[in-house]
Protein backbone atom coordinates (compact mmCIF):
# COMPACT_ATOMS: atom_id res chain seq x y z
CA UNK A 1 0.00 0.00 0.00
CA UNK A 2 2.67 2.24 0.70
CA UNK A 3 4.63 1.89 -2.58
CA UNK A 4 1.26 2.44 -4.56
CA UNK A 5 0.56 5.48 -2.31
CA UNK A 6 4.06 6.75 -3.23
CA UNK A 7 3.38 5.86 -7.24
CA UNK A 8 -0.24 7.22 -7.21
CA UNK A 9 -1.99 10.99 -8.02
CA UNK A 10 -4.72 12.29 -6.55
CA UNK A 11 -7.47 10.69 -7.96
CA UNK A 12 -6.32 7.40 -7.35
CA UNK A 13 -5.24 7.19 -3.73
CA UNK A 14 -8.83 5.79 -2.38
CA UNK A 15 -9.23 3.15 -0.58
CA UNK A 16 -11.22 1.90 -3.34
CA UNK A 17 -8.71 2.59 -5.66
CA UNK A 18 -6.30 1.19 -3.75
CA UNK A 19 -8.43 -2.23 -3.33
CA UNK A 20 -8.91 -2.15 -7.12
CA UNK A 21 -5.20 -1.52 -7.62
CA UNK A 22 -4.09 -4.48 -5.14
CA UNK A 23 -6.96 -6.66 -6.01
CA UNK A 24 -7.79 -6.31 -2.03
CA UNK A 25 -11.21 -6.17 -0.27
CA UNK A 26 -12.22 -2.66 0.77
CA UNK A 27 -12.95 -4.22 4.26
CA UNK A 28 -8.81 -5.42 3.97
CA UNK A 29 -7.80 -1.64 2.52
CA UNK A 30 -9.79 0.13 5.08
CA UNK A 31 -8.54 -1.63 8.09
CA UNK A 32 -4.86 -1.88 6.76
CA UNK A 33 -4.70 2.25 6.23
CA UNK A 34 -6.63 2.54 9.78
CA UNK A 35 -3.14 0.55 10.96
CA UNK A 36 -1.00 2.59 8.90
CA UNK A 37 -2.60 6.13 9.95
CA UNK A 38 -1.95 4.39 13.78
CA UNK A 39 1.48 4.25 12.83
CA UNK A 40 2.00 7.54 11.84
CA UNK A 41 2.99 5.98 8.01
CA UNK A 42 0.16 8.00 6.26
CA UNK A 43 -2.36 10.47 6.51
CA UNK A 44 -5.83 9.89 5.82
CA UNK A 45 -8.27 13.41 4.53
CA UNK A 46 -12.09 13.09 4.62
CA UNK A 47 -13.36 15.31 2.13
CA UNK A 48 -17.05 15.77 1.95
CA UNK A 49 -18.69 16.53 -1.64
CA UNK A 50 -21.91 14.30 -2.34
CA UNK A 51 -20.59 11.76 0.23
CA UNK A 52 -17.32 10.97 2.44
CA UNK A 53 -15.02 10.61 0.10
CA UNK A 54 -11.18 9.77 1.98
CA UNK A 55 -7.93 11.04 0.28
CA UNK A 56 -4.40 9.21 1.86
CA UNK A 57 -0.79 9.99 1.54
CA UNK A 58 2.19 9.47 3.16
CA UNK A 59 4.16 11.21 5.70
CA UNK A 60 8.07 11.09 6.21
CA UNK A 61 7.54 8.33 8.53
CA UNK A 62 5.92 6.23 5.82
CA UNK A 63 8.33 7.38 3.20
CA UNK A 64 11.47 5.89 5.52
CA UNK A 65 9.72 2.61 5.84
CA UNK A 66 8.99 2.42 2.43
CA UNK A 67 12.80 2.60 1.59
CA UNK A 68 13.60 0.18 4.15
CA UNK A 69 10.96 -1.95 2.36
CA UNK A 70 12.64 -1.51 -1.56
CA UNK A 71 13.08 -4.75 -3.34
CA UNK A 72 15.78 -6.88 -1.06
CA UNK A 73 19.20 -8.61 -3.34
CA UNK A 74 16.52 -11.69 -3.24
CA UNK A 75 14.03 -9.99 -4.82
CA UNK A 76 16.43 -8.86 -7.51
CA UNK A 77 17.95 -11.76 -8.23
CA UNK A 78 14.61 -13.49 -8.50
CA UNK A 79 13.19 -10.68 -10.94
CA UNK A 80 16.61 -11.20 -12.98
CA UNK A 81 15.49 -14.86 -13.41
CA UNK A 82 11.83 -14.08 -14.28
CA UNK A 83 13.34 -11.04 -16.76
CA UNK A 84 15.97 -13.69 -18.59
CA UNK A 85 12.58 -16.00 -19.18
CA UNK A 86 10.44 -13.44 -20.05
CA UNK A 87 9.58 -9.64 -21.93
CA UNK A 88 8.89 -7.88 -18.87
CA UNK A 89 11.01 -5.76 -17.45
CA UNK A 90 13.00 -6.34 -14.08
CA UNK A 91 12.60 -5.00 -10.72
CA UNK A 92 9.49 -2.39 -10.52
CA UNK A 93 8.37 -3.19 -13.43
CA UNK A 94 8.09 -6.49 -13.18
CA UNK A 95 5.81 -5.87 -9.72
CA UNK A 96 3.60 -3.60 -12.16
CA UNK A 97 3.34 -5.73 -15.07
CA UNK A 98 1.94 -8.68 -12.43
CA UNK A 99 -0.26 -6.27 -10.80
CA UNK A 100 -1.69 -5.51 -14.06
CA UNK A 101 -2.14 -9.40 -15.06
CA UNK A 102 -4.35 -9.74 -11.60
CA UNK A 103 -6.49 -6.87 -12.84
CA UNK A 104 -7.08 -7.86 -15.80
CA UNK A 105 -7.69 -11.46 -14.43
CA UNK A 106 -10.04 -9.57 -12.37
CA UNK A 107 -11.75 -7.12 -14.71
CA UNK A 108 -10.50 -4.08 -12.21
CA UNK A 109 -10.00 -0.68 -13.98
CA UNK A 110 -6.75 0.13 -15.75
CA UNK A 111 -4.06 1.97 -13.98
CA UNK A 112 -1.39 3.47 -15.42
CA UNK A 113 0.92 6.70 -15.96
CA UNK A 114 -1.09 9.99 -16.10
CA UNK A 115 0.93 10.72 -19.03
CA UNK A 116 0.39 7.96 -21.20
CA UNK A 117 -3.41 8.17 -21.26
CA UNK A 118 -5.54 9.46 -24.18
CA UNK A 119 -7.31 12.07 -21.46
CA UNK A 120 -4.10 13.95 -21.18
CA UNK A 121 -2.92 16.74 -22.55
CA UNK A 122 -1.39 20.27 -22.29
CA UNK A 123 -2.87 23.41 -22.42
CA UNK A 124 -1.24 26.73 -22.50
CA UNK A 125 1.98 25.20 -21.47
CA UNK A 126 0.58 22.90 -18.41
CA UNK A 127 -0.83 19.67 -18.06
CA UNK A 128 -4.60 19.23 -18.06
CA UNK A 129 -6.94 16.16 -17.66
CA UNK A 130 -9.88 15.75 -19.99
CA UNK A 131 -11.72 13.70 -18.16
CA UNK A 132 -11.96 15.72 -15.03
CA UNK A 133 -11.24 18.92 -16.78
CA UNK A 134 -8.44 20.02 -14.04
CA UNK A 135 -5.25 20.96 -14.22
CA UNK A 136 -2.13 18.95 -13.39
CA UNK A 137 0.71 19.40 -11.87
CA UNK A 138 4.00 17.90 -13.42
CA UNK A 139 4.47 15.18 -10.53
CA UNK A 140 0.72 14.23 -10.45
CA UNK A 141 1.46 13.62 -14.27
CA UNK A 142 3.70 11.06 -13.93
CA UNK A 143 2.14 9.46 -10.97
CA UNK A 144 -0.49 6.37 -11.48
CA UNK A 145 -4.06 6.95 -11.82
CA UNK A 146 -6.81 4.64 -11.37
CA UNK A 147 -9.04 5.89 -14.46
CA UNK A 148 -5.84 5.24 -17.16
CA UNK A 149 -7.36 4.99 -20.64
CA UNK A 150 -4.02 4.14 -23.08
CA UNK A 151 -3.87 5.71 -26.10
Amino acid sequence: MLEYLSLCNKYSDTPAAIANFLGMTRGTVSQSLIILEERAYIKKIRILWISVFFMSFLLQKGRNILKKAKPTELFNKASAIVSANSSIVAGEELFIEALRALQKSNDSNSFGVCKTCKNFSTKSHSFFCELTQEKLSKNDSEKICQKHDPV
